[in-house]
Order: C-alpha cells, then sequence, then structure tokens
C-alpha cells in the first residue's frame, strides 16, 4: 500500500512539473510571436517608412531595420545608418592622426611683388613746367641716361644767365665760374647741355632731363604740362630683375617657418616651372585682421619670366619635428555660414554618427589642419558627407541644416518665385565672371522686381526677403563692379542658404574662393562645376573650388 502511495506522488509530482515547463516555454513564444507581431521595421534614409516586416525600402532599396532599435542608447544628437546603407552610400571614414602634409610641407599662396629694394623714384631737381613727357606708359622699359621731359623753369633760365657771365669772367674769377657750375651739376644737368648754353652764350629755353636710374615704369606722377616742384616724383621705376613672392602664412604656421629655409614656387603661368628659393624675410608684426605674417622670398627673374602680380603658389619643406598637426581631408568638411562641421563615427555596430563643429586652421593642399574639436584617434566621414547629412535630417537630428534654426516655411507659390530669382542671381554671377558692370545692374535689378513681388506673412521669410532685397538693390545702385562684387559676398550667402531649402530641378555647385574677401574667403552659387570666379572675372577667373553640391 505504501508503495503505490510513493508511485502516486510522483506521478502527481511529474504532471505539476510538466505544466510548469510547457505552460512557460508557452507563454515564452507567446510573448515573442507578439513581439514579433508588434515589432516596426523603418528606413535609416526614410524614416516614413514602415513595414511589420523585414525587408527592402521601396524608395532606395536600402534594407529595412527595427524601429525601435534606431533611436535607442543614443545620445540626443546621434544617429544610426544600416551597414548597407553605408555601402551604398559608398560612405567612407578615416582615423584622425597626426601628421605631415606632402611630406612634411606645408603649402602657401601669395603672388608676385617688385623687389622694393631695386625700386628708386625719378624726382625733380629743380621748380618748373613740362612741356614735353618723352616716358608715357605704364611697363615701359627706361634707360638711363634716356631723355624722359623737357622743361621750362624761369629759375634756370635766370641761372643760365648767371653761367653765361662767370665764363665770360672764367679767367678773372676761376672760383666763382666753377661755383656756378657746379650749381648746374646738382641740378642734374649734363656737362654737355653745360659746353651748348657756354658756346652759344644763348640760355636755354626748355631744359631736357635725364633718367639716372634703369628699369620698368610702375607708377607716372604727372603728365604735359604739369608744374613739378624740387624733390617731387615725376616717375617710380623698378629693376625687375629680380623680384619677391609674397605669401600668407597662417599664426599657426610661424612656427614651422625660418629665414634660410628652402621654398619651391610654382605659377599658373608657367605650371611646369618649378622656381627655388629661400626664405629672406618673416614680418615681426602680425595682421590682427586676418591672423597672418608675411612671408618673402627673393627669385632671380631670369627672361623676365615673373610679373608683379602674378599669383603663386610654395611648398615649404619643415624640418621641425613640432610641426605636426591634426590634419583632416577637406572631402570631410561642410560649411554654414562661418561655421564649419564633420561627421564623428562613435560606434562600429550599428554605425553611429555625430555632427561636430571644428575650427579649421591652414589649408595644406587637400587637407586642412584642425585647431580645435578633434582629437587623434576620432574617426570622421571623408566621403558621402552630404549623404550622411541627410540622414540626419531625415531622423529629425542636428544636421548642417538644422544646426543655424534657419529653416523657413516655403509654399510651392513662394518655391517658384524663388527660384526665378535665383536664375537672375546666377545670371548676375556669369555678368561679374565676364566684368559687365552695366549688366549686372540689370540682373540685379530684375531679381530685385521679383522679390518685390513675393507676398508672405510668415516673419522669418519675409526678413530674408529684405535681406536679399538690400542685397540687390547694393549691387542694382553700383556703378563700379569693385563695389559691386563687394556686395555679392554677402548676398550670395544669403543666396546658398535659401537654395538648400528649395527643390531644383538642376544642381547647384557651392564654390568658394580663398582669396576673395581679403583672403577671409568668399562663396557663390553656380550651376556648372567649372570654376568661373565672379569675384576676380577674367584677371583670376579659375580661383576656387566646389565645396558642396545642392541637389
Amino acid at each position: 500500500m505504501k508503495k503505490y502511495l510513493i508511485y502516486l506522488l510522483l506521478l502527481i509530482g511529474g504532471i505539476f512539473l510538466g505544466y510548469l515547463f510547457f505552460n512557460s516555454s508557452s507563454e515564452e513564444k507567446h510573448q515573442h510571436t507578439q513581439t514579433e507581431e508588434n515589432q516596426i521595421w523603418t528606413c535609416s534614409m526614410h524614416p516614413q517608412v514602415e513595414r511589420q516586416e523585414p525587408g527592402d525600402c521601396p524608395i532606395c532599396g536600402m534594407e529595412l531595420i527595427p524601429k525601435e532599435t534606431a533611436g535607442s542608447n543614443l545620445a540626443e544628437n546621434e544617429f544610426t545608418m544600416t551597414t548597407n546603407a553605408m555601402a551604398l552610400a559608398n560612405i567612407e571614414t578615416t582615423i584622425v592622426g597626426e601628421s605631415q602634409n606632402d611630406n612634411g610641407s606645408l603649402q602657401l599662396s601669395g603672388e608676385i611683388t617688385a623687389n622694393e629694394d631695386e625700386t628708386a623714384t625719378q624726382p625733380a631737381h629743380f621748380n618748373g613746367r613740362i612741356e614735353k613727357l618723352y616716358v608715357k606708359s605704364l611697363g615701359e622699359k627706361v634707360q638711363m641716361g634716356q631723355a624722359i621731359a623737357s622743361i621750362y623753369s624761369p629759375d634756370l633760365v635766370a641761372a643760365q644767365q648767371e653761367l653765361i657771365s662767370a665764363y665770360q669772367k672764367r679767367k678773372s674769377q676761376p672760383r666763382l665760374y666753377q661755383a656756378v657750375r657746379n650749381k648746374f651739376k646738382n641740378w642734374r644737368i649734363t656737362e654737355s647741355q653745360l659746353q651748348q648754353i657756354e658756346e652759344s652764350q644763348t640760355p636755354l629755353t626748355n631744359i631736357t632731363i635725364y633718367a639716372h636710374v634703369s628699369g620698368i615704369i610702375t607708377s607716372i606722377e604727372v603728365n604735359e604740362g604739369a608744374h613739378i616742384m624740387d624733390g617731387k616724383p615725376i616717375f617710380k621705376i623698378a629693376n625687375l630683375s629680380t623680384v619677391w613672392a609674397a605669401f600668407n602664412a597662417y599664426e599657426n604656421e610661424i612656427k614651422s617657418l625660418k629665414e634660410g629655409q628652402k621654398i619651391n614656387i610654382n605659377t599658373e603661368a608657367y605650371p611646369d616651372e618649378n622656381f627655388e628659393a629661400e626664405i629672406n624675410f618673416i614680418d615681426p608684426v602680425l595682421n590682427s585682421s586676418t591672423r597672418t605674417v608675411t612671408v618673402r622670398a627673393e627669385l632671380t627673374n631670369k627672361n623676365n619670366l615673373l610679373k608683379p602680380g602674378m599669383f603663386v603658389t610654395a611648398k615649404v619643406k619643415s624640418d621641425n619635428e613640432n610641426s605636426k598637426s591634426i590634419s583632416i581631408p577637406k572631402s570631410a568638411v561642410m560649411w554654414t555660414g562661418e561655421r564649419s562641421l564633420v561627421y564623428l563615427k562613435t560606434n562600429d555596430n550599428p554605425p553611429t554618427f555625430e555632427m561636430r563643429e571644428v575650427k579649421l586652421g591652414a589649408e595644406n593642399g587637400n587637407k586642412y589642419s584642425i585647431l580645435s574639436g578633434l582629437q587623434k584617434g576620432d574617426e570622421i566621414v571623408t566621403n558621402g558627407t552630404f549623404t550622411v547629412d541627410a540622414a540626419a535630417q531625415l531622423q529629425g537630428k542636428k544636421s548642417m541644416m538644422t544646426s543655424e534654426n534657419n529653416l523657413l516655411q516655403l509654399s510651392k507659390e513662394i518655391q517658384e518665385q524663388f527660384r526665378e530669382v535665383i536664375k537672375n542671381y546666377l545670371q548676375l554671377k556669369n555678368d561679374l565672371v565676364n566684368d559687365r558692370a552695366e549688366a549686372s545692374k540689370n540682373s540685379a535689378q530684375k531679381a530685385l522686381t521679383q522679390l518685390q513681388a513675393i507676398n508672405t506673412s510668415e516673419e522669418e521669410t519675409s526678413a530674408k526677403i529684405n535681406s536679399l532685397k538690400e542685397g540687390f538693390s547694393n549691387i542694382n545702385k553700383a556703378d563700379q563692379i569693385k563695389v559691386q562684387r563687394e556686395y555679392f559676398i554677402s548676398l550670395s550667402e544669403e543666396m546658398i542658404s535659401i537654395s538648400k531649402q528649395i527643390e531644383t530641378s538642376k544642381k547647384l555647385f557651392v564654390q568658394k574662393c580663398p582669396m576673395a574677401n581679403n583672403n577671409q574667403g568668399a562663396k557663390w552659387l553656380s550651376l556648372e562645376e567649372e570654376i568661373k570666379n565672379p569675384y576676380y572675372g577674367a584677371s583670376m577667373l579659375g580661383c576656387g573650388s566646389v565645396i558642396e553640391v545642392i541637389n
């Protein structure tokens, strides 16, 4: 009896344990099934897409990801992209490290200037009036002893009478005669002219003066009929057998430069020519507005190849071990107003990114040195940067567009009106490229008329329109193309900002010239990828690069 009781208890215990095990599994399976049934799948590039099951995005074909994991365990402005999405967008990243660009060389930009140690002024040595000027053109070559002007001087006519009298008494008063003659020599009157006066016994009404230096005319200070005064310049002259190559070096580059350092110089005019020189001057005073110092090298100007005003670049070999600095490729940098932004990869699995503001230093070849914002070992996006920025914007994270809080509420009608404004802005840009001041005024007037036709009650849009009106109006009122180009700098910043918020049928290229705006750089919009600089026109048409594309 006791034996049967034990078997019964074991049977009841087994049934109970079985119930607990299978019931738990059933509940777990039910919960898991329920979780899968409630799972929503979305696209990292198009978060508006939501599906009940995994698959590919119907818009871009990227692999869908679970919606609840898309933003889990992330910082406020971090966001993720799938490996497949990164591969399709050809996104590449680079580890930031300490490196020297171009095998330790520093790249500088500058221009050729006249060697001021070899420049001279041809002054007047007496008072008078220019009856005939024989040197009239800038760039004209003058040789020492060449006749440069014929001058009438009442003072010299009276002095010649004194010379004639002294000549007649030269035997009895030789010292007086020599003193009078020396006075003429101080006035740079030649021996042959003195002999002519003495032999003819007649004063010369007009005295010819001659160049006492050789070189190229760089400035003419007088014209025919003008009165000259003793010591005042007639023209300035430069000996271009040697010239200076003057460069601007940023504050953080000074430590890598020293006098006597070798420098290799190239020009746009002679791209296959390499000019070697040494740094012979570093300005001891820093320009507080540009944060640069002038660095200079002297070049022998064989065959007069180098012309003052030519733009040149130079590579300086640095032997300073402390000159190494953090640098990143240009392709990693985005600009928004005066700010420079990069995308930092904060995690590998899943790929996670965050926007980071950086402060740029010198431009060295195809890289920028970094003054702040990054450190060695950071991983940044170097290809596909704008695709990553688009993903951030679509996921509601901090991006290039949203970081400035300048998004406008633009209706389809207003966008269409702004597209017409952009067309006239692009025509204005072309007019500045072609150095056509009057045409620029007309294009600005057309854009202004179109802006005046836009009606909106939205405060921020209205403020933007008023700002654009002011820019186009200033250009329309300016007669000189130099002034128009100055107003074009701020106008272009406004147009770039508005163009990013409008759907356009064609790509717009944001381009930038580092030399414009007093070497602070200036941007503009263009329909063509080819650089045609509106800030310099024909004088420096190809200066600049594409820094962004607006689709």
